[in-house]
């Protein structure tokens, strides 16, 4: 008995260990999935396609919208979208910049979130409900069976 669990935390600190090398190479992986997604959400915008705009985030009641107030769910959140941004003249043309792309590690070293921080720019002729042409945001990702999506985003 007391072999056993030396032997099966040895076990798991080398199955840790085998796994970090092949993670070594995943962070830049995932943040390149991440500017993926996000360079995808930029161009659905520009078209004024919102429904692919909002493939980027989690389809959960638990996704969370933060602005000038707080929309929980997917749908919800779609519709705020739909209902500010209505025309293409008052979607216009999205820009990010400032793009700060931080991997966390979960259990064994792998990376199950990221936290993505920068500033956003609207081009546009039509304002509609949403007023801001300028701001900040701070999106928290999870990586799941679908990819990277967005699960909390804070904007303003």
């Amino acid at each position: 008995m007391t072999l056993k669990l030396p032997f099966l935390a040895l076990t798991l600190c080398l199955l840790c260990a085998s796994g970090l090398t092949l993670r070594a190479q995943a962070p830049a992986n995932d943040e390149a999935a991440i500017r993926a997604v996000l360079a995808a959400q930029t161009a659905a915008w520009n078209q004024a396609d919102i429904p692919a705009f909002m493939q980027s985030y989690e389809n959960s009641p638990e996704t969370t919208f933060i602005g000038a107030a707080v929309r929980k769910g997917y749908g919800p959140i779609l519709e705020r979208y739909k209902n500010s941004y209505s025309t293409a003249e008052q979607m216009g043309v999205l820009t990010f910049n400032e793009l700060e792309v931080r991997l966390l590690p979960g259990s064994c070293g792998a990376v199950e979130f990221a936290v993505v921080t920068g500033k956003f720019h609207l081009e546009r002729t039509a304002k509609g409900e949403a007023k801001k042409d300028d701001g900040i945001f701070s999106l928290v990702w999870r990586k799941g069976p679908q990819g990277w999506k967005i699960l909390l985003d804070h904007t303003s």
